[in-house]
């Protein structure tokens, strides 16, 4: 890979897993509440740590009969329902004992409620509560879902929830058209808001650990020559609008397997899943990519083109063990990676799906 470093770029120094205090966990699960699509008939390959919707409740749900000696399921009435977000629930265990962090909420707090119910979450057991970026579509829901989650936790006698977010919020985002016309985001919940819903703040723009397993990132460096923002993305703070193609705030977590190597979790990767992996293992040198999750942000036409080169760089400079693709990632760009990983490496997210990724007993 040719790498070209710019004069806008910045630089996050190395910073080993051992150094930041990063436990390697035995056993990861995660939960996909809110995504853009809905699948819950396509196979999953062998190998590929993935539950889909349907197998998960004929697992959870107990039969509503039996005829002729045959369990029968209702399952279709509880299938969750899928909009344009994310919102992935990832829960670690280290010798037994789990800790969970919310990434990201989505942009509907009635849609999140209803599918974490159908999903059987147990909201007293989210400790932490973390934005990836401030877009709406990652972070509209944050009060109604804070607000429940402080709920059942302080029912639970369990403390408030932290919410963990980047200080540099803008009012409002959006994407200008060539004709001038600004497509906007809904506007952003402030941090005062996520406070009086019942959250205890963290503002963090640095790396750093969540409850001792799961990495942070900081600012996401800008290494390769293909993925250089967006353009057209534009915020408007105090009443002023201006251009912001970095999203500069945006932020990734990630979490050592015992045994199989680091999980990457990247919301929606508008600095580029292929940088956001260089970052991940810089963060954890020496330790091979066990699955990447998450919006690639390859749709739209101004993204389309780096399809390729992202594709191949993912397959020869980061090597994961599974692609999991969502959201923002498009069709095009998922029917590239489905056929240079697939079978056995690909495995898209959709709203109700599972991966429980396990380190060797």
């Amino acid at each position: 890979m040719t790498v070209y470093r710019t004069t806008w770029v910045w630089h996050a120094a190395p910073m080993g897993d051992r150094d930041m205090g990063v436990a390697a966990v035995d056993e990861l699960r995660i939960v996909v509440i809110v995504d853009n699509e809905s699948d819950t008939l396509s196979s999953v390959d062998e190998g590929v740590f993935q539950v889909n919707e349907i197998r998960s409740l004929l697992q959870r749900l107990p039969p509503e009969l039996e005829y002729e000696g045959n369990p029968a399921v209702g399952v279709f009435e509880h299938l969750c329902v899928a909009c344009h977000g994310v919102s992935v629930l990832v829960k670690a265990h280290v010798d037994r004992e789990p800790r969970s962090v919310l990434l990201d909420v989505g942009p509907d707090g009635d849609l999140w409620l209803a599918n974490a119910e159908r999903l059987s979450v147990d909201l007293s057991s989210i400790d932490t509560i973390f934005l990836s970026h401030w877009h709406a579509d990652h972070s509209g829901a944050l009060p109604t879902v804070v607000r429940a989650v402080a709920a059942a936790r302080a029912a639970a006698g369990r403390p408030a929830p932290v919410v963990d977010l980047h200080p540099d919020r803008p009012d409002r985002r959006g994407f200008q058209l060539p004709s001038g016309t600004i497509a906007l985001l809904q506007p952003e919940p402030s941090i005062d808001d996520v406070r009086e819903a019942g959250g205890a703040v963290h503002l963090h723009d640095e790396p750093h650990v969540i409850a001792h397993r799961f990495y942070a990132s900081g600012m996401i460096d800008r290494v390769t020559d293909y993925e250089t923002g967006r353009t057209a993305h534009v915020g408007f703070r105090d009443g002023e609008l201006a251009p912001d193609p970095l999203i500069a705030d945006e932020r990734y977590l990630a979490v050592h397997v015992r045994g199989r190597g680091v999980a990457v979790l990247s919301a929606c990767s508008h600095a580029g899943i292929v940088n956001v992996c260089l970052s991940a293992q810089a963060a954890f040198p020496d330790l091979p990519v066990a699955m990447v999750l998450g919006g690639f942000h390859l749709a739209g036409a101004s993204t389309e083109s780096r399809i390729d080169a992202t594709v191949r760089d993912l397959a020869e400079i980061i090597r994961p063990a599974l692609v999991a693709p969502g959201h923002c990632t498009g069709w095009r760009a998922k029917a590239a990676l489905a056929a240079q990983f697939a079978p056995g490496r690909y495995g898209p997210s959709a709203v109700g799906s599972r991966y429980v990724l396990t380190g060797p007993s």
